[in-house]
């Protein structure tokens, strides 16, 4: 029995960016993130919406480990002993960007969106998220998103954006 994938569709997306910069604008909140495995795409839906850059300040596009470590602040030890792909990387991920930005609210993602690169231990769709407020104990967790490629990063976003609207509480 194969497993139904659901669709995420552009518009979804944009919806959910729309709730989550009215959040952050009822609160005064600055947001930023991280990416690997989305590739910058929680920033494309993100600038996409008109006026983001009154409550969102940018995104680094770190996919290679040498990125993780010189812009974010990821430990070569964290990568060696975890990988990429794990709980203490997007930790650390979203540690740096409340270090180097003066961002109130951090979002960080790492997987892998296939089609190859998974193994037993990290299958193909193994995404791990961080998020959370400056000054507040970071959130992580994983999930496991199915489909192709464009399905599981577009499942990644969604899940990114719903945890931030969760997070800030929003309507």
């Amino acid at each position: 029995m194969r497993l139904s994938v659901p669709l995420v569709t552009e518009q979804e997306l944009n919806n959910l960016a729309e709730r989550l910069g009215r959040c952050l604008i009822d609160n005064g909140l600055k947001l930023v993130s991280a990416e690997s495995c989305t590739g910058g795409w929680v920033a494309k839906i993100i600038t996409d919406v008109p006026g983001s850059s009154a409550w969102f300040i940018g995104s680094l596009v770190c996919y290679s480990n040498e990125l993780k470590q010189r812009f974010l602040g990821v430990k070569v030890d964290t990568l060696i002993e975890f990988g990429a792909v794990s709980s203490d990387t997007v930790h650390e991920m979203s540690d740096g960007l409340f270090a180097y930005t003066d961002a109130d609210v951090a979002v960080s993602v790492s997987g892998i969106a296939g089609p190859g690169g998974g193994s037993v231990d990290k299958p193909v769709g193994l995404v791990w998220l961080s998020w959370g407020r400056r000054g507040k104990p970071l959130l992580t967790q994983s999930f496991n998103f199915g489909g192709d490629r464009e399905a599981i990063r577009k499942q990644a976003i969604k899940q990114a954006l719903t945890c931030l609207l969760a997070l800030l509480a929003c309507d």
